[in-house]
């Protein structure tokens, strides 16, 4: 790896629980972690981000109030990391920021991160890199998921492995000899929070200890997955809240408990986690049967009810990406640092066999400090 000066990278998931920014060196053959700094997602603005993934009244307005508050807390982030680090921000080349994803609608021609890059540039005086996914879907692509590329280079592809992320939404990349296949594969934290959170208070099922006092149903886990056509669908594919929302998993235990009865929301949960199982690990099976290693990133990873399952499910080695020198909390962050240092260089952030764009693209857009 190349290019002079560091990255910061910053990233809000659909998790929709906080950013996570990281300081990152791609000077040497692999990144350098620099530091790394968080922020919780404000209630309000979690709100409103909520809000907008569904059409509602004075979005245009909506969206820019959001957009400024967004810009705001990755200053924040930003801020922490200048000062965990020692950096000035002049010493800083760019800032690699994903947006918070408000609509993915690759289908229809488009995907919406929102974002206030040139807010964020006056916050920081630094450089940023924005707008990462529209090029790919421009050419034809999904726009996501784009961390594969940078998961064929740090981690190579000489032998058969898999990194899946947890986060909101769930996607694994393959990497082998015979190249790098990667697309989202169904829920994952998304649906675990939202119900975990409706029916405890919790925001999220510590160590899956929720779905653990509950019992899996299996007749319901294989209903939500045939009752859904995206999940058979074949890659390239992707998705989002567009589609994996309550809504979604309200529509599904309604008809449910007509047809069979009530049901236990701890139940439910235990289903949920085989759900996010059952869909990223039945893909591994089929497209890496030799799969060697699973490493695991995202918020996911730091759920041992949930990584006791994958390595059931599974016939290999199952860890954290922690275990190769990436902690999970920080691998999207550092994948967006690297997605700048990319587009810095002039270098192409996609891959077309990933994604379905007609060729590698240059993603994003510049703003200067």
């Amino acid at each position: 790896m190349s290019g002079t000066g560091p990255y910061i990278g910053l990233m809000s998931g659909t998790s929709l629980d906080g950013v996570d920014g990281v300081a990152a060196d791609f000077s040497g053959p692999a990144p350098r972690i620099l530091g790394h700094a968080d922020a919780a997602m404000p209630a309000e603005l979690r709100a409103s981000l909520l809000a907008l993934n569904q059409p509602g009244f004075d979005e245009i307005h909506g969206m820019s109030r959001a957009a400024l508050a967004l810009a705001e807390l990755y200053a924040e982030v930003v801020a922490k990391l200048l000062a965990q680090t020692g950096l000035a921000p002049d010493r800083i080349r760019a800032i690699g920021a994903h947006g918070q994803t408000v609509r993915h609608r690759p289908d229809a021609g488009y995907t919406v991160q929102l974002n206030a890059p040139a807010r964020l540039a006056e916050l920081t005086g630094i450089a940023v890199v924005a707008d990462l996914r529209s090029r790919d879907v421009a050419a034809g692509g999904h726009g996501a998921p784009l961390a594969p590329a940078f998961h064929a280079a740090v981690f190579g592809t000489a032998r058969p492995q898999a990194v899946l992320n947890l986060g909101g939404i769930a996607n694994v990349t393959l990497l082998s000899p015979k190249g790098v296949v990667g697309y989202d594969t169904g829920p994952a934290n998304l649906l675990l929070d939202a119900w975990c959170a409706r029916h405890t208070g919790q925001p999220y099922d510590r160590d899956g200890r929720y779905a653990a006092s509950g019992t899996l149903q299996p007749a319901l886990l294989a209903e939500l997955i045939a009752s859904e056509p995206w999940l058979a669908a074949p890659p390239p594919k992707s998705t989002g809240r567009d589609l994996f929302n309550e809504t979604w998993l309200d529509r599904r235990l309604q008809a449910w408990q007509a047809a069979h009865g009530p049901l236990h929301p701890a139940d439910v949960q235990a289903t949920l986690q085989a759900l996010t199982v059952e869909t990223a690990a039945r893909e591994i099976r089929r497209q890496q049967p030799a799969c060697e290693q699973v490493w695991v990133c995202g918020g996911g990873a730091r759920n041992g009810g949930l990584m006791r399952a994958l390595a059931a499910a599974l016939s290999c080695p199952v860890a954290p990406t922690d275990n190769a020198n990436v902690p999970a909390q920080q691998m999207e962050a550092l994948a967006f640092a690297w997605l700048a240092h990319r587009h810095m260089e002039g270098l192409a952030g996609n891959l077309p066999a990933v994604t379905g764009a007609a060729g590698p693209r240059i993603l994003g857009a510049y703003y200067p400090a």
